[in-house]
């Protein structure tokens, strides 16, 4: 019940090829380098206030406020479900 022997390391790393395969595995690791690399762009895209000031504002802040209806006889809505 000691610890692991390098027979033990070399079946789990022989289960574990057998179940990922080659190809699964290099694809695995390329998509989390992707995935840092995207992470690490977005970082330092946030850390660049000056680039933000020069992009063109959302549709909605460009759009004028909504005025509130000024209809005195709106209700609620009622509830048409049957009651049981």
């Amino acid at each position: 019940m000691g610890g692991l022997s390098i027979w033990h390391w070399l079946v789990v790393g022989v289960i574990v090829m057998l179940l990922f395969g080659k190809g699964r595995f290099s694809d695995m690791m390329g998509d989390v380098a992707k995935g840092i690399k995207s992470f690490k762009k977005g970082m330092s895209e946030e850390d660049e206030p000056q680039q933000q000031a020069q992009r063109p504002a959302p549709r909605l802040q460009q759009q004028p406020p909504l005025e509130p209806n000024q209809d005195q006889k709106l209700q609620p809505m009622q509830d048409d479900r049957p009651h049981s």
